[in-house]
């Protein structure tokens, strides 16, 4: 396959991991805000790819996705490690609300009720045993690495 082929598939594939997000999200499963901050490298790829389909470029544009992918990769990795507990997440997604015992009523009140819904250090759902961050992880890690071959491929055109 081109490299230009392999482009647009590793875009499309980040365009698929999406379009699964959102609809695991219109099925009720409320994103954390790790979970949001990994779709931003999949945008990022599609447009990589929508660039690849308009110029016909392969090589620079290919490393270009191949660190979108990776940092999506990145950053799941990260939110599976805040999941099963090897690091803190961000404190304002993954369990206190801070020192509430220094706190005034209304400054406890305010925390509160700005805190997310949906928590970071926790696992909405799981298949085979992997967390949806996991998955991600995963799945990013083989179009990061279609990314690379469409990169080492090169070429123009379609």
């Amino acid at each position: 396959m081109t490299g230009y082929r392999l482009s647009i598939l590793a875009g499309a594939g980040s365009a698929l991991l999406l379009i699964a997000a959102l609809g695991f999200q219109a099925a009720g499963y409320a994103p954390c805000e790790l979970c949001i901050l990994q779709r931003w490298p999949h945008v990022a790829a599609v447009a990589v790819a929508g660039l690849v389909w308009l110029t016909g470029r392969v090589r620079a544009l290919a490393v270009l996705g191949m660190i979108a992918a990776g940092a999506a990769m990145g950053f799941a990795i990260f939110h599976v490690g805040v999941e099963m507990q090897l690091w803190d997440g961000p404190q304002h997604c993954s369990g206190s609300v801070g020192d509430f015992a220094r706190m005034s009523t209304s400054d406890l009140m305010e925390r509160l009720q700005s805190a997310p819904v949906t928590r970071c250090d926790e696992v909405s759902w799981s298949f085979l045993g992997i967390s949806m961050a996991g998955w991600n992880a995963i799945l990013s890690a083989g179009l990061a690495a279609i990314w690379a071959t469409a990169a080492m491929r090169g070429g123009r055109g379609r």
